[in-house]
């Protein structure tokens, strides 16, 4: 499945009937759908088609969710790495137009304006909830994406 054909099926359950879901669900899943009202089997039939497309959870989520389930919540993660020091630039390219960020005493200073969140600005350029320190390139995960031939 492309990403257009997962576009497609995406907008075409915005219309199905209870009955088409249903057998959408069948036809996906190889099981009988559950008892849910339309607009959560809508969503739960998006959520197995992105997954079929593009993977599921990773394994860490997988493991944090079954310690959830469990009842044994892990530990918060911690920060690992350099603080960010004033003057230090961070820049970032993006649908074909590059992002530069200055860290100051105050936060962070990227067009015209004083940020104290990476994240605010990430979601500024993206319009999606992306983690700034993310998309910076400041965490390990960030850094063997980009390390990776594929990335």
């Amino acid at each position: 499945m492309t990403d257009i054909d997962l576009d497609q099926a995406l907008a075409s359950l915005t219309t199905m009937s209870m009955a088409a879901l249903s057998t959408a669900w069948r036809q996906l899943l190889k099981e009988p759908p559950p008892q849910l009202p339309a607009d959560l089997l809508r969503r739960s039939l998006g959520w197995h088609l992105q997954v079929e497309r593009h993977g599921g959870l990773s394994r860490d989520a997988e493991r944090d969710l079954a310690q959830a389930k469990s009842g044994s919540l892990p530990a918060l993660p911690t920060r690992s790495g350099a603080a960010l020091r004033p003057g230090t630039r961070l820049v970032r390219s993006w649908h074909g137009k590059t992002y530069a960020v200055l860290v100051t005493d105050d936060g962070f200073a990227f067009d015209g304006r004083t940020y104290t969140s990476l994240t605010t600005i990430a979601r500024n350029i993206t319009g999606a909830a992306w983690s700034g320190p993310r998309f910076f390139g400041l965490t390990k995960a960030s850094a063997r994406a980009a390390a990776s031939p594929d990335a």
